[in-house]
């Protein structure tokens, strides 16, 4: 019998994300097979990525080869359906094809960039814009903003909808978001790209002024604010080098830092990927992580105008995090010594679409470790800290969101989202203060409003399972245990099954979460464990019944504990885009598994509350919001004793001395 050698080398690791060469053979593979035609459009070609037993047991060489698969998400424009295959890539063959009934996939980059055209051809809008004094089309912009659903006519099932509104730009080159278009609507149909219709809901002046950020247009006195001197000059070079290089290895996608191990991973809709996240203990490789990853966004508007009130997007779930990466740049996204990943996407053809340096890796000084000084002695030991630095930046229409994570020396780790850009503004008449924003610029406010961020924890702290603790701090009545009136405890409860699964933050009780794996014990005889430290946070705003907070139940809480199932990656659910809501976490937990001793994933949503400044115009500040993983009882002390000490710095000007 003939051997038919495998198309694709299944020496790879399972994890590996899609190279370009695999995306291709994804889509021609499907093309040829379904017999697809120019209608087919492909929203994703992604990782399918194999079951977490097969990954675990895998080791290059030892005959447990995994099939390697892409995951493909279509849309028909021409039949208005949505389709979902697998295919091998190893054989070249498609696995299966099947039909999602009722749902929308996310908006693709092709209709988001074919929309300006399309609008501005519109007699309806242009009537719009000529009642405002606007007779330059071609100066004008609209964002497919995301339908929304409230009422069956935006349903999934009736249509394909996006709503876009309208800026004009002052002039070529400058800022787009100086002047937004008020009471302007579009309901435009993304299969048959084609204007539905145009809502007006009355004339609001358009703002004169400028917002150049760039550094040659400031000075303009057009520009708010305005510097008439132009950028600052006093701003001396700072340079970080490292003349030995990197204390950090990359083989592939893996990389190996002090003493952490993991896998990167990406793909167009979660972007950054961690998986098989390890630290070696005095020689043991102890695991903490399978997966983490962004499972959705929610960014809801707190203005009920017209224009504002239907600004709630999935920015993941509507559009894809990773298809709006950025290719990131030395000595500007990232400084220092940098190893890039480039990623894979796709376009709506089926074909790969590089992301250049889409994934910056990179070490920083982060202050101090740890330190005492022996007043006695005088003698000090001190340990400056270092932190390996995983970024990636994504440009989502108006607002940019960086996404980090962080590696520490002490056995934490950090996430942090920095979210900068421009907010989604709106008009106002002169001498009218918006009441649900904030005026940034004559004419222009600010809406406020919320963003909501889900990460998908899949923990494996020691091995697959684990309990989750909520751990709040509590002062003890009067009495006997309590006699001086000073004692506390911290109270742990387990969570035991789904339904009680869910928290929000309490800092009054100092409340965090712990994930022990109660099989094993640390040298005090207490269950190894780490516990996850929320960080600032906050709640949405909206009456329990409003439509978008039953399409985003997942922001109804901090915390929701899940028992692991591969299915279940998505907050809002695998489709949100004008879903009518109960997808997601809410449905994940009818099971009611048990949690105590399970394969556990803990999904945190943290919420950046944005009660908008004039600070914030024409581009944000970036702003912060993130939470840490530290190890509780994991190690037996402090992991990080065995930092070596640093070096005196040898510096030109250090004060004379």
């Amino acid at each position: 019998m003939q051997t038919v050698e495998p198309a694709v080398a299944t020496t790879r690791h399972p994890l590996d994300p899609l190279t370009s060469e695999e995306v291709q053979t994804a889509s021609t593979t499907l093309k040829k097979e379904r017999g697809l035609d120019g209608g087919h459009r492909f929203v994703y070609v992604m990782l399918n990525e194999p079951a977490k037993k097969d990954v675990l047991a895998w080791k290059p060489g030892n005959g447990t080869e995994v099939d390697r698969q892409a995951f493909i998400v279509v849309r028909d424009r021409t039949r208005r359906k949505t389709f979902e295959a697998v295919v091998s890539l190893t054989q070249e063959k498609v696995v299966s094809w099947e039909e999602i009934k009722g749902v929308q996939p996310s908006i693709m980059l092709e209709e988001f960039m074919t929309v300006d055209e399309v609008v501005r051809k519109d007699p309806r809008w242009q009537a719009a814009l000529r009642r405002r004094g606007v007779s330059n089309f071609e100066m004008a912009i609209t964002d497919a903003w995301s339908c929304g659903y409230y009422s069956e006519i935006d349903g999934a099932e009736k249509g394909r909808f996006c709503r876009p509104l309208t800026w004009i730009r002052p002039g070529p080159g400058e800022h787009v978001y100086a002047r937004p278009i008020e009471g302007l609507i579009v309901k435009f149909d993304l299969d048959k790209m084609e204007v539905v219709e145009v809502e007006d809901h009355g004339v609001v002046p358009v703002p004169a002024k400028k917002a150049n950020y760039t550094a040659d247009r400031i000075s303009d006195p057009e520009n708010v604010p305005y510097f008439p001197e132009g950028v600052r000059k006093d701003l001396k070079p700072l340079e970080i080098t490292q003349p030995e290089g990197t204390s950090f290895k990359v083989i592939g996608n893996h990389v190996s830092w002090q003493k952490w191990s993991f896998r990167i991973g990406f793909n167009a809709r979660e972007s950054m990927i961690l998986y098989t996240v390890s630290y070696n203990d005095r020689g043991e490789e102890r695991p903490i992580l399978y997966r983490a990853s962004l499972a959705e966004m929610f960014i809801p508007y707190g203005d009920p105008a017209p224009n504002h009130y239907r600004k709630n997007v999935f920015d993941m779930g509507e559009y894809g995090v990773g298809m709006m990466s950025n290719s990131l740049e030395l000595g500007c996204d990232c400084l220092g010594e940098i190893h890039y990943f480039d990623g894979i996407v796709n376009d709506n053809d089926g074909g790969p679409l590089p992301i250049r340096n889409a994934i910056c890796l990179h070490e920083e000084d982060f202050g101090m470790l740890w330190k005492h000084k022996d007043f006695r002695t005088e003698e000090t030991e001190v340990r400056r800290s270092r932190r390996l630095v995983l970024s990636t930046v994504a440009t989502i229409g108006n607002y940019e969101y960086g996404y980090y994570w962080y590696f520490y020396q002490d056995g934490g780790i950090g996430y942090e989202i920095k979210m900068t850009g421009v907010m989604s503004n709106g008009a106002v008449p002169e001498g009218v203060t918006p009441k649900h924003g904030a005026l940034v610029a004559p004419g222009v406010y600010g809406p406020h409003h919320q963003h909501f961020f889900s990460i998908r924890l899949d923990m494996m702290v020691d091995g697959l399972r684990n309990t989750v603790y909520e751990c709040d701090s509590e002062g003890l009545p009067p009495g006997p245990n309590n006699p001086y009136g000073n004692a506390w405890i911290v109270k742990e409860t387990p969570f035991k099954r789904e339904s009680k699964a869910q928290s929000i933050i309490n800092p009054l009780a100092a409340r965090y979460w712990k994930i022990a794996n109660n099989r094993k014990v640390n040298a005090v005889g207490q269950p190894v464990a780490y516990k996850l430290m929320p960080g600032d946070n906050v709640l949405p705003f909206y009456q329990p019944d409003a439509f978008p907070i039953q399409r985003a139940q997942f922001t109804t809480k901090h915390l929701w504990v899940t028992k692991y199932d591969r299915d279940e990656m998505f907050a809002a659910g695998d489709y949100p885009n004008q879903h009518a809501g109960g997808a997601g976490l809410p449905q994940f937990i009818k099971s009611d598994s048990k949690l105590e001793d399970e394969d556990v994933v803990l999904w945190y949503t943290m919420g950046a509350h944005h009660a908008v400044r004039p600070e914030e115009w024409p581009v944000m500040p970036v702003k912060y919001i993130g939470f840490h993983l530290l190890p509780h009882g994991f190690f037996d002390g402090n992991p990080a004793l065995d930092v070596a000490p640093s070096h005196p710095a040898h510096h030109v000007h250090h004060n004379g001395h």
